[in-house]
């Protein structure tokens, strides 16, 4: 029996450790990873083995050569192009297709046991067997589960923390039969878990899933490299170390001089013919590679230090990675999470700050202070978008020089000529960087037209008019001190999960496009852009019946930017309106909920001494709505989405309505009584926008006060929100207080759980196995559904250590209840 190595990968995320060398060749304690998975193959027997190489290809060929000092028969399919996981073992086909094989993957450490899984496929006369493990953070992964018999029933690729429902992943090593290239097209790009997996479940092929037991670390990032290097140290994965343990945990290779007055703390490594000298302190999950020189006064602790390397005297490394053949010289400090690259020279009594990438063959001068990375990178971040595009503290996290990295990043990402839409809150933060992103924009031969301050849905709508994309830069709600930057699609929508990997990719490698000077950008700023977008608003949003209505409205535009679109709405709508703050003030870009609170307390008292029908406050940026009734009452915002859902249905009487799956049940009745139906959607905004732009949906809300109005735009628009209520207000002649009095009450609670990312996994896992034989819905999270009724919905966020759960009941108690039940599964799991 043969087996495959999948060795082309580039290993983008491991930069710079991978600009000059190929992932697979990466020591793991001094040794290439792709080394340890031949040794573990040739332990199980499969001495015959198909290498697929594509990245840097040479270097793999010339260390392994034909396998013989490993004692194998090593071939090589070389790939001209990427072709993907599939495509690059049919690449591989002749040497393969007289019997079952193995592929694994070339830069995963592991010591499964591979002669079990062989015969566990066989007993199964399985097509396919997926190799699976359990890990603590699944969301590199494919998901997988399985039925008793290990039949696959069901198969996510690389899920968002809303779709994760277990921690049992696709590790990459599969064994199959020859038919299964009957499924992979020749010479084009093919993944086995997202293309060929997919069709052979959809044809009912036999595809198996063998929960393996043992170590699995697929080395992908930083901090997993680092990783593998302790567990190998520690013993946690049946690997060989070469050299001699001359204390526990200690291993010494041939040739390595190690001076008596040196101090040890093990685990380590320390490689053939390195030298040690005195008053050394190597410290506890370092690894010293081979012809490495390390001064005396030099301190190491989870370091790990390829070949050919000089630590000058004092040097300090913590928790860093140093490239082959770099010189550290005196006193050179690096920090946790720095990683030099090959052939580098820092400088004396120069820090490298944690985090910081520099890339091969740069030079750090003496004394330098180096907390950016040098040339190509800056500073890595786990997660680049959040939940509001890319946030944080303003001049500390987020800063005009990241702006324009941020831009022209997104600018590579488009056509040289493409024009985008820039805008901006009224706060001073975001003017100033939206000038910095504007420069960067041109810079990148990107023309830009600005909108200078306008309300969000109105950025979103002017950047669908013909521009390729569009940047809004806003103070976060609720946080004064942070700013968001948000990013645009064509249709003026947040970009989608693909086009933020996208936008993450190149701005991992700051490998920007530049301007030739003729073909820098241009800079324009629209005109008549408010009474462009509320003619277009009162165009495509029904106003019959408002100005014979005689209703009066109170709104509050809350010293924000909504304010500057309300003349022209309210003078075309013909309705009586008082409107209060309405001026601009940049020192309150944003508010607390404590003072949107009082904003409406003070809001309805304004609407009961008025008489008015209702009142309207629009948060700064006029994306979102908030409600009083004819009484003055404040509407909450979840009442609000079934008051405004009522009203929609009732008119329409047929189409469907866009709802996160957090909403209550209530609201399927009430669409359901007037013939319509409810598509529950996930709960981020992009999915809601992706249900928004189908034809037959006629409404959409997220019940927080966004509100999508189809005919008019698939984004949360809080004009557009306005104009559809006035007018089915004006139609309905009921007041705000009659709708909802006939609406059941609805009781659903929440509550946010301290999970640690370590675990969030296997909470999901735990909440899926307790369900039993309880219907789970997996649409986000997972929702689990009593035969009662009532139901739980358990949702991992996906920027904190935070676990959300919601519950639903017939009344508080009972959803008390629930969620005390629920969060006792989760907090179990968490411990």
């Amino acid at each position: 029996m043969k087996a495959v190595v999948m060795a082309g990968g580039e290993g983008t995320r491991l930069r710079p450790m991978t600009s000059s060398m190929p992932k697979p060749l990466l020591p793991v304690a001094n040794r290439p990873i792709m080394e340890h998975v031949l040794r573990l193959l040739k332990r199980h027997g499969l001495n015959e083995t198909v290498v697929t190489v594509q990245f840097l290809a040479s270097l793999v060929k010339n260390y392994f050569g034909d396998g013989e000092e490993l004692g194998m028969e090593l071939t090589y399919a070389n790939e001209e192009k990427p072709l993907g996981t599939a495509g690059s073992v049919k690449n591989a086909e002749e040497a393969l297709k007289d019997d079952t094989f193995l592929v694994i993957s070339g830069d995963a450490l592991t010591d499964f046991d591979l002669t079990d899984l062989i015969s566990f496929h066989k007993e199964k006369g399985a097509l396919v067997t997926v190799c699976l493990t359990r890990v603590p953070n699944p969301l590199e992964f494919g998901i997988t589960i399985v039925d008793e018999e290990g039949k696959v029933e069901r198969f996510l690729e690389k899920p968002t923390w809303g779709q994760v429902f277990s921690d049992t992943v696709n590790t990459g090593i599969y064994v199959m039969e020859p038919e299964v290239f009957d499924y992979v097209e020749p010479d084009v790009p093919v993944d086995w878990s997202g293309d060929v997996f997919p069709q052979l479940m959809k044809e009912g092929k036999p595809i198996y899933g063998y929960v393996a037991e043992g170590y699995w670390e697929d080395v992908g990032t930083h901090e997993s490299y680092v990783k593998a290097q302790a567990d190998v140290l520690e013993g946690k994965v049946d690997v060989e170390i070469d050299g001699f343990e001359i204390s526990p945990g200690v291993w010494v290779a041939e040739g390595a001089e190690v001076h008596p007055d040196a101090v040890l703390r093990g685990p380590l490594y320390i490689g053939d013919y390195a030298k040690v000298e005195a008053d050394v302190e190597i410290r506890e999950h370092t690894v010293v590679g081979s012809n490495v020189v390390v001064k005396s006064g030099a301190f190491l602790h989870r370091a790990v230090v390829h070949d050919n390397v000089y630590v000058g005297q004092h040097s300090n490394l913590r928790g860093c990675v140093i490239g082959k053949n770099t010189d550290l010289m005196r006193a050179a400090r690096i920090e946790d999470g720095a990683v030099i690259g090959d052939e580098c020279l820092i400088g004396e009594e120069s820090i490298v700050q944690g985090n910081v990438r520099v890339y091969p063959f740069k030079t750090i001068e003496a004394g330098a202070f180096v907390n950016t990375s040098v040339i190509w990178e800056s500073r890595g971040q786990a997660h680049l978008f959040g939940t509001r595009g890319v946030s944080g503290i303003l001049n500390v996290e987020i800063t005009p020089e990241l702006a324009v990295r941020l831009a022209g990043a997104y600018a590579t990402t488009l056509k040289k000529g493409a024009t985008v839409t820039t805008a901006r809150d009224h706060s001073r933060g975001a003017r100033a960087l939206k000038r910095a992103v504007i420069s960067a924009l041109q810079a990148s031969a990107i023309d830009v037209r600005d909108l200078e301050n306008v309300p969000l849905p109105v950025a979103r709508q002017q950047t669908a008019r013909g521009s390729a994309g569009g940047i809004m830069i806003r103070t976060s709600p609720g946080v004064p001190d942070s700013v968001d930057i948000m990013f645009f699609d064509e249709r003026g929508a947040d970009l989608s999960q693909a086009g933020q990997r996208k936008l993450d990719r190149v701005y991992a490698r700051q490998e920007y496009r530049r301007a030739f000077p003729g073909e820098i950008g241009d800079l324009h700023f629209p005109s008549s852009v408010f009474d462009s977008y509320t003619g277009s608003l009162l165009r495509n949003v029904d106003t019959s019946g408002i100005a014979e209505s005689g209703l009066k409205v109170v709104i509050d535009a809350s010293n924000g930017s909504a304010g500057l679109v309300l003349p022209s709405l309210l003078g075309r709508l013909g309705v009586d309106s008082l409107t209060i703050n309405p001026g601009l003030d940049e020192s309150r870009p944003t508010e607390s909920a404590e003072t949107r609170r009082s904003g409406l307390v003070r809001l309805g008292e304004i609407v009961a001494s008025a008489r008015a029908a209702f009142g309207v406050r629009f948060d700064p940026v006029g994306e979102r709505l908030s409600l009083v009734d004819e009484g003055g009452k404040i509407v909450e915002d979840d009442r609000a989405l079934l008051v405004m859902l009522d009203l929609v249905a009732a008119e329409r009487r047929s189409g469907r309505v866009a709802l996160p799956v957090t909403t209550t049940r209530i609201a399927e009745q009430v669409a359901a009584y007037h013939g319509t139906q409810v598509e529950w959607t996930t709960t981020s905004p992009d999915d809601l926008t992706r249900v928004g732009r189908e034809d037959s949906t006629i409404f959409g809300g997220d019940g927080r006060g966004g509100f999508i109005v189809p005919e008019f735009s698939s984004v949360f628009d809080g004009a557009a929100a306005f104009v559809r209520l006035i007018g089915l207000v004006a139609r309905t002649q009921l007041t705000l207080s009659q709708i909802d009095a006939r609406i059941p009450r609805a009781h659903v609670l929440k509550r946010d759980l301290a999970t640690p990312w370590a675990v969030k996994g296997l909470v999901m896992r735990r909440v899926v196995e307790a369900a039993g034989d309880r219907h789970v819905d997996t649409t986000d999270g997972v929702r689990v559904v009593e035969a009662d009724g009532r139901w739980v919905m358990v949702l991992p966020d996906p920027a904190e250590a935070v676990t959300h759960l919601w519950a639903e009941g017939p009344d508080d108690a009972s959803a008390q209840s629930l969620l005390d039940d629920w969060s006792a599964v989760v907090d179990s799991a968490g411990r």
